[in-house]
């Protein structure tokens, strides 16, 4: 029987040192691994205020202690500094990089990468060990990068390379896996890592309870879901439900939602990826530039929010920002930011919507740092309103754009935004899927179903599950820590350590309630309740103080009492 992984395998890219190093035992009871584990070491290792591009800056490939057994996809977490929003990052990808990255670190729960090296270099794990080796595809497209190794890849494209702030980490054979939000690729840039390797194959134990698992998740209403429309029916949801932004968020709703949704992916797709599994992936499509598997953001940001109506146009211009290595809901957004700024007169060139050619020309000129504007965008759309004017064109939280659940359909979902701990992103909680259909929430509803959202995704992505077929986990995976003899405590109080852990990170990097804030275009009286009041209710359901701040009862209880004097 395979044994809970205990170690960590330290990569020093500025000495090129490789060192493998026990996990305390009350860190892996505590925390588990992925976004518990990351964050404890990012907490202890990096002093307020570390450049994130600076070789101080840890970055993270964090796996769980049941990585590789666990129903559904294997993920990874790439933990780190966010050199978009200069806070705690946490972004998710899977395909085989994570499968075979399970293997290749053996008893080994993370990669952490630390320093920077002279000149491009790739690591390479395998056995439980790791080498640095000169990397030979700096420069090339994040697809071509993937195909060029032999193993399972990890890697950055043009976008990492070139310090766009939101540059993600690819893998697959087509690049379409993305640890996306954020821009954990533009710390890979920084580095001068070009690509992570493994070499390895999952764990085949449990067998049994996997498929007793599986069996659940296939009968369960999202495995069907799944099944049947994958994540691209999200944007003929959002806009049924009347929460799809459109137009760079000047309005909601889109016209052209049928020809870039789920029926026509349908129509365009000649497959299935991981077709044979107990629940199908995404629709593979072929474009111009090559195979690619669009999501649910992609129709919503690239479709709906540059009022692109042609489905082809959009999977292409998906398959680019894959290629470049960039994430396409930021970069969407900056499409859109350069559109609306150019209809308020602030731009030299002209910009519109529903143009497919004018927005892969700035997704390229964004991704080399091309010009004044791309150079500008590259640095997320809070900086370019900042440098060229604009500011409130297009919203974002904590310097990160959001994607295309609009707020203003759903009071709770700006107090989502608002308090993600990595800015703003729906993956923490998305009560836009309820609160339209059961009625305004009162403030203290809405405070309860986003806080029941992350804690309950704090503990999955300790584990690192799937973010789908985790839905099925009995007692937050409590059965199969057990099956491995993983140490582990009250996973409940686990889930919400976590996420007060990530909250004293970000406080002690400067974060405060006004950084809580409802983003801007979004005026206060299209919600249906007082931000402030529910901002209020949350702190308080946090056991958070008037600023934000864990109070001291809340970190006792916690057992994060120790940690109370770093944030005096």
């Amino acid at each position: 029987m395979r044994r809970a992984p205990d170690r960590v395998l330290r990569v020093d890219l500025s000495d090129r040192t490789v060192a493998s190093e026990p996990v305390p035992e009350a860190w892996r009871r505590r925390y588990l691994g992925g976004k518990g584990l990351g964050a404890r070491y990012l907490y202890d290792e990096l002093d307020a205020g570390a450049d994130p591009l600076g070789p101080e800056n840890l970055l993270c490939f964090a796996l769980g202690p049941v990585s590789g057994l666990l129903p559904g996809e294997t993920r990874y977490a790439a933990v780190t500094k966010s050199p978009l929003t200069g806070a705690f990052l946490d972004s998710y990808a899977g395909g085989a990089f994570p499968e075979a990255l399970v293997g290749a670190l053996d008893d080994h729960l993370a990669l952490l990468v630390t320093g920077a090296a002279d000149e491009p270099v790739r690591i390479v794990v395998e056995d439980g060990d790791a080498t640095v080796e000169p990397a030979t595809t700096w420069g090339r497209d994040a697809a071509e990068t993937c195909r060029t190794h032999d193993g399972a890849v990890a890697c950055i494209g043009p976008a990492g390379e070139a310090g766009v702030s939101y540059a993600t980490i690819a893998s697959g054979p087509n690049a379409d896996h993305h640890a996306g939000r954020g821009g954990a690729g533009t710390v890979m840039g920084a580095k001068r890592l070009k690509a992570v390797v493994a070499h390895g194959s999952p764990p085949d134990e449990l067998a049994d309870l996997r498929a007793e698992y599986e069996r659940r998740y296939a009968e369960d209403a999202t495995g069907r879901w799944l099944a049947v429309s994958d994540t691209l029916e999200t944007v003929d949801f959002a806009d049924e439900a009347g929460v799809l932004s459109s137009r760079g968020w000047s309005e909601r709703g889109f016209d052209g939602t049928d020809e870039v949704g789920i029926e026509a992916a349908r129509a365009a797709a000649h497959g299935r990826e991981r077709a044979d599994e107990a629940v199908a992936g995404g629709f593979r499509v072929e474009t111009d530039a090559g195979e690619t598997v669009p999501r649910g953001a992609t129709a919503m940001t690239l479709g709906a929010g540059l009022a692109i109506d042609d489905f082809d146009a959009v999977a292409e211009l998906g398959e680019l920002c894959n290629r470049l290595g960039i994430d396409l809901i930021s970069a969407g957004n900056a499409v859109a930011w350069a559109v609306r700024a150019s209809e308020e007169g602030l731009l030299a060139d002209d910009y519109a919507f529903g143009d497919p050619a004018g927005a892969r020309a700035l997704l390229d000129d964004i991704a080399a740092r091309d010009g004044t504007l791309g150079d500008a965008l590259a640095d997320g759309v809070a900086e370019a309103a900042e440098e060229l004017g604009g500011d409130g064109l297009v919203p974002t939280v904590k310097g990160m754009e959001l994607p295309a659940y609009d707020p203003r359909g759903a009071a709770s979902m700006a107090l989502a935004y608002a308090t993600s701990d990595r800015g703003g992103c729906h993956r923490r909680a998305r009560p836009v899927e309820r609160e339209p259909f059961d009625g305004p929430f009162t403030p203290a509803e809405a405070a309860t179903a986003v806080i029941d959202a992350q804690d309950t995704r704090s503990v999955r992505w300790s584990l690192v599950s799937d973010d789908f077929a985790g839905e099925t986990l009995r007692d937050d995976g409590a059965e199969w820590l057990e099956a491995v003899g993983a140490p582990h405590g009250d996973l409940a109080a686990t889930s919400e350590r976590v996420w007060n852990l990530v909250r004293l990170f970000n406080v002690r990097e400067g974060f405060t309630r006004a950084d809580d804030r409802l983003p801007d275009p979004i005026d206060p009286a299209s919600l249906d309740a007082s931000f402030e009041a529910l901002l209020d209710a949350y702190y308080d359901a946090r056991g958070w103080d008037a600023d934000g701040v864990p109070t001291d009862a809340t970190l006792a209880r916690l057992d994060l009492d120790h940690l109370a004097d770093d944030i005096a």
